[in-house]
């Protein structure tokens, strides 16, 4: 039996290796890009915690200006305090269910 057809020409062992080079840059890009993945992966969630805080300042700012008006609204005298008694009367009703809720 020859065994001529095992050998390979010299063009056939620089296909292999001109392979071999090609798949070993891309598993060397594959990690680079996991790499690149993992590091956004943990931009997007400090993004998002950042989110969760500017949308808790903004709550917070949101009703500290309701208050304000609120008091603005009590300040102005005699022809305000129906309104007035309005919005308080809405405060409390919205405390109530809070507080209903909590009770759950």
């Amino acid at each position: 039996m020859s065994t001529d057809w095992c050998k390979m020409t010299d063009e056939q062992q620089k296909l292999l290796i001109n392979f071999e080079t090609r798949v070993r840059q891309l598993m060397l890009l594959c990690e680079s890009l996991r790499n690149d993945k993992a590091e956004l992966k943990k931009a997007l969630e400090a993004k998002d915690n950042d989110l969760k805080i500017a949308k808790a300042d903004i709550r917070d700012l949101t009703i500290s200006y309701d208050n304000l008006k609120l008091a603005k609204m009590v300040s102005y005298g005699e022809k305000d305090v129906k309104s007035a008694r309005q919005r308080l009367s809405k405060l409390v009703r919205e405390i109530d269910k809070c507080i209903a809720l909590v009770n759950e």
